[in-house]
Parts: structure tokens; sequence; C-alpha cells
């Protein structure tokens, strides 16, 4: 019964932390770390200790398997010598460097324990660096390599410790660690990619959602625990099955299956990375009274405890504009064409904070080692210290550096570009059905493609969210939302007569709240945009985007002349940039951009749209 307590008091501790910071706009991660810290001063709450068994094997392999589904193997891909370069060369560099600092400053411990508490505080958390990156938009780039190396650092870390602790009771030659580390990737690579070859293998045969489901909460402990068991890093194995299976889960796996997938994990993944920040604060109280307990004595821990601290940050800061202009000179970035500038390389590096791995891995240090306490408090001091020095900082220096962040209109039209592309593939799909003579008497065909258009209507008219005007998917999605509400409650009151199956009951609302989410995700990302500046150039395009064109007037200012001589509504208007024709676009009713191309043969024109200067080519179709 105390331990159920325990769990509802910490849940319900989480979520009234995060949601008071999503009232307030502050960072949750670092609120709950202050609510912890103040509840582990209080007395009626008991002392909390992070056992390493209950971390790196209940939270570690589901925070990672996670994360690895929601990562990009493509963008992990193009950037995985930045990746590597952090999560090895980084972990490597920081524990030597906290190692000699370590030694310098306590000798006691020797060099086993030095090297022991640099690779516990080595590598930073995936959890607390991506959480904030993405709360203040830093660009996708530099959350890429974050998330990318946040997944792979611990097994560095971890295999560092571990030939640390050996070293601390034998002698350990560097044969011997070139075979861990050898075993501990290879073998972690090999268990994940098997693993991954069994889970696809069971999803294509099953359909079954609930039971997709099982098998996914199953996955990352049983990929972990193999791994661990022939000594091989169970990061490892977890991070390649789950990239694996996230990039392939389109073939391998049904719909509903995905989205009971996703939504499983994005509520799992929020409690648990939201938990372990709380427990780390609570931590606070017993961390420093036992470390009060050391005859070093207050002043000489404290300055361990801060040159530790100042050390994690500023070896992460060397090494990171080290590797980009000694090693890897980045080529240009795949969003905007050019190489990224210095304030990226620097927020890649102020980027470093630390979290619960750090303080689970310190106590796997065994009870007789030297100043064990001293050592549980560097490594707390790091967390807490990066966690609040630069978890605080980073968005501040984001503005100050006036880095860019992802813009919700160049996504909108890079959205309603691809949406295009795909609805081009299904129509030739429809046409190949039609020359295969198959029937349709009812017409079938001319209502797909009536559905295809109005999708690609949708999003094209997002593009042009900046306008208050609302367009025509913004008032179907307000009336129909009026409409489920209605029929919503009609459904209710017959399912109080008791006169209808319970069953078709939750079938008829669940497909009315499928449909009202999927309103709702529209017009989600419609105030997205709004909040947004107006895109410029969307890169890309075919020949006759890219040859240039001499300047044009527009033959009208803000209006459709047709529609105004039809006496028809427009929704955004469009310029022809060889005769420089204003028109309304396909979401108008009269279409008369297009209408303009085909009585013209001008292949392109350009949004007419204050602030955007981003064009179209009717004759391949394609936008630049």
């Amino acid at each position: 019964m105390d331990l159920v307590l325990t769990l509802v008091a910490l849940v319900a501790t989480v979520l009234a932390t995060t949601a008071v910071c999503a009232r307030l706009d502050l960072s949750s991660p670092l609120g709950l770390i202050v609510v912890g810290v103040v509840g582990s001063y209080i007395p009626f709450i008991p002392d909390v200790e992070l056992h390493p068994e209950v971390v790196l094997l209940g939270l570690l392999p589901p925070l990672l398997y996670a994360a690895s589904l929601q990562t990009s193997l493509v963008d992990f891909n193009a950037n995985r010598r930045s990746i590597l370069l952090l999560s090895v060369g980084l972990v490597a560099f920081t524990t030597a460097g906290v190692a000699v600092l370590v030694h310098a400053l306590l000798p006691e411990v020797g060099w086993a324990g030095a090297f022991a508490i640099g690779a516990v505080v080595a590598p930073p958390d995936a959890i607390a660096a991506t959480a904030i990156g993405r709360r203040i938009g830093l660009p996708r780039r530099i959350v890429t390599i974050l998330e990318g190396e946040s997944l792979l650092n611990d097994a560095t870390a971890l295999v560092a410790l571990r030939t640390a602790l050996a070293a601390s009771v034998g002698v350990v030659t560097w044969q011997e660690v070139a075979g861990d580390f050898g075993l501990a990737a290879g073998g972690g690579l090999l268990v994940g990619l098997v693993f991954f070859v069994v889970i696809a293998f069971i999803r294509k045969h099953v359909v079954d959602p609930v039971f997709d489901s099982g098998l996914s909460f199953m996955t990352p402990f049983a990929a972990y625990v193999a791994a661990e068991e022939i000594h091989a890093s169970g990061v490892i194995s977890v991070v390649v099955c789950g990239l694996l299976l996230g990039h392939k889960a389109p073939i391998i796996q049904t719909a509903q299956a995905r989205i009971a997938e996703r939504m499983n994990w994005r509520s799992i993944a929020f409690l648990l990375e939201s938990s372990v920040f709380l427990l780390i604060g609570l931590q606070a109280r017993s961390i420093i009274a036992d470390a009060e307990q050391d005859d070093l004595g207050g002043g000489r821990i404290a300055l361990i405890c801060g040159s530790t601290l100042v050390a994690v940050i500023v070896l992460r800061l060397v090494w990171v504009f080290a590797a980009r202009y000694l090693i890897v000179r980045p080529g240009p970035d795949g969003e905007t064409g050019q190489k990224p500038p210095w304030t990226y390389t620097f927020l890649l590096g102020w980027a470093g904070m630390r979290g619960v791995v750090t303080l689970a891995a310190a106590f796997v240090i065994p009870q007789g080692v030297e100043h064990r306490e001293v050592l549980l408090l560097i490594a707390f001091t790091v967390t807490a210290g990066t966690l609040f020095i630069q978890g605080m900082s980073l968005p501040w220096f984001a503005r100050k550096l006036r880095v860019p962040s992802p813009d919700p209109t160049a996504d909108a039209l890079a959205r309603a570009n691809l949406l295009h592309q795909a609805s081009q593939a299904g129509i030739a799909k429809l046409d190949a059905l039609l020359e295969d003579h198959v029937e349709d008497p009812h017409d079938i065909s001319g209502t797909l493609r009536d559905r295809v258009r109005r999708r690609d209507f949708a999003a094209w008219e997002r593009v042009g969210a900046t306008t208050e005007q609302m367009t025509p998917s913004e008032l179907y999605s307000k009336k129909r939302r009026k409409m489920i509400e209605a029929e919503r409650t009609r459904v209710l009151e017959i399912r109080s007569t008791g006169r209808v199956a319970h069953e078709i009951v939750e079938e008829v609302l669940a497909m009315l709240d499928v449909e009202e989410s999927m309103l709702e995700y529209s017009d989600h990302e419609t105030e997205r945009v709004r909040a947004g500046q107006a895109p410029t150039v969307f890169e890309g395009g075919c020949e006759d985007l890219q040859q240039p064109r001499p300047p044009v007037q527009p033959d009208a200012v803000a209006e459709c002349s047709d529609c105004i001589r039809e006496g028809s509504a427009w929704v955004h208007l469009r310029m022809c940039l060889d005769c420089g024709h204003v028109a309304c676009c396909d979401s108008s009713p009269k279409m008369h951009a297009t209408a303009h191309f085909h009585a013209s043969g001008h292949p392109v024109m350009r949004s007419a749209e204050p602030g955007e200067t981003w064009r179209w080519c009717f004759t391949h179709e394609l936008t630049g």
C-alpha cells in the first residue's frame, strides 16, 4: 500500500507541476527539479535513493526506445559523423579531462575512482536537451544531433565506467578496454538487428493493434536484457531496434497499430521523463547530508564539485568547436542550403545538460571507494548545475544569437508540396485503374478526385494563413465541429435509453472522435502558421522555376479582377511571372490562376500574398 501511495503521489506531483509550468510558460524539467529539492527537505516525505537497477533496467530502456522510435533514421544517418564524434569522442574526452581534474584535487580516490566519476558525468541527457530545445525552437539540425548523441553516449559512458571499476580491483590493459568497447558496440548492434528482424516479422503477420501494443511494450526490455546478458551494450541494442522499427513502421504496421503505438509511447515517455526530473530533486537532501559526513571539509568539497561542473561545461565547448573546425567542417544545412554558423556550434556545445543516468551511474560506484559520498555529490552538482545554468540560459543565448527557429509557414509550404506530390501519385493510380476498365457506375472516381483536391486545397490554404480572413477549410472545420458536437449529444441521448448495444454506441463515438481529432490537428497547425512569419523561397523546383525572369508589375493590387468581374470570392492571390496577371488560387471557387495558365501557357506564378515569394510551376507541378 505504501508503494502504491508513493507512486500515486509521484504522478500527481508530476501532473500538477507540469500543468503549472505550462500555464506560466516555464520549463517543466527545471520546475520539477525545484519541487523535488524542496520536497526532499519536507520531514514527512521519505528519502529517495535511485537504485542503479531501477534506472538502468526500468527507466532507461523505455525512454531510449520511445526516443528512437521518433528519431528519423534518415536524419540520423545524415548527421552520423557529428553524432559519433559527440557520443563517443566527446564522452571519452570528457571522461579523461574530468579524471585528470578530480585526481589533481582529490588524489585519495586514485586514478580508477577519478576515471569512474569522469565516466559518470560525461554523457549529456537526451530528455533535458531535446525537451528544452524543442520548447524554445532550436534549429532541427541541432535537435537531431542532440537526439542522436544522447541515444548512444550512455553506452560509451557505461562501458567506460565498467572499465574504470574493473581497474579499481586489478590491472586493465588497453587490449581489454578495446575488446570491451568492441563487444559492447558490435554485440549491441547485432542484438538490435536480431530483435528488429523478429519483431518486424511478427508485426507483418499480426494486425491486432492491442497485440501490437503489447509487443511494443516488451521490446525495449527484452532487447536491453538480451544484450546485457552477453556483456554487450543494451543501450545500443534498444536504439538500433527502435530506429529500424520506427523507420519501417509504415510498412510493417497497420495504421491503427501505428496510431496506438505513437500515443502509448508519448504518454509513457511523458510520465517517465517528468518523474525522472522530480526524482533528481528528491535526492538532494540525502546526498548533501551524506557528503557532509566526509572529513574533507565543506570548502574543499565545494571546490571539487564546482570545478568539476565548470570543467564539464568547458570541455564540451572545446570539443564541439575543435571537432567542427578541425574534423567535421560541416557542409550546407539540408533546410537552408547554407553552412551552419558558429552560433549553431555554440548552442550545440551549450546544450549539454546531464540527467538521471548520471546520478544512477554514480550509485554504481561501490561502497569501498574512497570518498564515495563526495563523488555522489559531484554527480548531483553536475546534473543539477548543468540543468539550471545551461537549461535556463539556453533560451536567452538562442535569442541573443538570433538563431532561427523552424518556420511553421515554411513547414506549411513543404507540407502542401509533399501532399500534392502524394495526391498526384494517387490520382495516377486511379487513372490506371480506369484504364484497366474497372467498372465505376456510381462515379466513385469523381468523388475520390474531389476529396483529394479538397485535401490539397486545405494544405495550400494553410500556407497563406498569415491573414486574418478565414479560409474555406477553416469555415468547414468550424461548422463541422459544431455538427459533430450535436451528433455526439444525440448519440449520448440514445445511449442513455439503453435501446442500442453498448458496442455499437462506442463504435459510432469512436468514428466521431477520429474525425474531430483530424479537424483539431488541422486547426492547431493553422494557428501555428498564423503565429509565424510568411515563407520566402522554398528551395527546389524545375528548370522553369530556376529560369531567370525579368521583373513584372502586377496588373492588380490585393484583388482578383476576374473574381470582381464575375462576382465570385477569392481565398489567396497568385501572380503570373510572365505577364503580371493577378488571379485567385485553386482553393477559390473559380480557380482563375489555373485558368490563366491554360489560356496563356505561362508556366510559373508567384504568391501574391504579403511577404510570400514562393513560386509554383504549373507544367511540372513543383514549388520553388
